[in-house]
């Protein structure tokens, strides 16, 4: 057990999909996977172990934001043996190019975070998701037959901002929509040597104002659900 997770050590296995909310975790365990078992509850983060066409999945929240995910993947990685991390989670549009639903595979993001500075003293602003991850979900994608965007994005530390600078990340780094948690995660696996990719749905856009609700997020994104459960049977 950890400050954070209270699973035994075998009750978390290898590969962990991790959406952002907890009850979303709820929801795809219960959805998805065989003989779902709560196996970590603290601070009403939830965590299931079962199997997904009999292969172990722990499926788990992240929490909003940069510091909860990466207090959560870091202990994933380094105290419970995780070896992947496949994030599901949501996005801004910042192209009107992208619609709502639409399909994002993070390549690359960019943030302004201090995050790795702080952890190991990396300034750099841009982190890469595992190319080998990102392969088998690419594979799998064609497979099901699921158009997915390959997307470099902004991954920012504030949600509500006086003046958003969207186009101007845009233009300058690509940023293609925005979501407050990869960067973190992206390092952490950089650093302890493990593999991390991030799925994301299109659940609002800054450039038409399009949104959708908290309960379609909680539950109608299951295309990228879908998909990454189905990724992690190539490995």
């Amino acid at each position: 057990m950890t400050a954070h997770i209270e699973a035994l050590k075998d009750s978390i296995a290898k590969t962990v999909i991790m959406p952002g909310d907890p009850l979303r975790a709820k929801f795809i365990a219960e959805t998805y996977l065989e003989n779902p078992k709560l196996v970590n509850q603290v601070r009403g983060m939830l965590a299931y172990t079962g199997t997904y066409k009999g292969k172990k999945i722990t499926v788990m929240g992240s929490g909003m934001g940069m510091p909860s995910i990466g207090i959560y993947s870091y202990e994933l990685y380094k105290e419970y043996g995780v070896e992947n991390i496949i994030r599901v989670g949501t996005a801004g549009s910042y192209t009107k190019d992208l619609n709502l639903y639409d399909l994002l595979l993070v390549q690359k993001c960019y943030s302004e975070s201090s995050y790795g500075k702080t952890q190991n003293g990396d300034e750099s602003c841009f982190r890469e998701a595992s190319f080998s991850l990102n392969l088998y979900l690419e594979q799998t994608a064609q497979e099901m037959n699921k158009h997915l965007t390959i997307a470099t994005i902004h991954s920012s530390d504030v949600f509500y901002k006086e003046k958003d600078n969207y186009l101007e990340l845009w233009k300058k780094y690509g940023c293609m929509a925005c979501e407050m948690e990869s960067f973190a995660l992206f390092h952490n696996a950089q650093v302890l040597g493990k593999r991390a990719a991030c799925l994301l749905t299109i659940s609002d856009s800054l450039v038409t104002k399009e949104s959708t609700t908290s309960e379609q997020r909680q539950l109608s994104f299951t295309e990228m659900i879908e998909l990454a459960l189905e990724a992690t049977l190539k490995f």
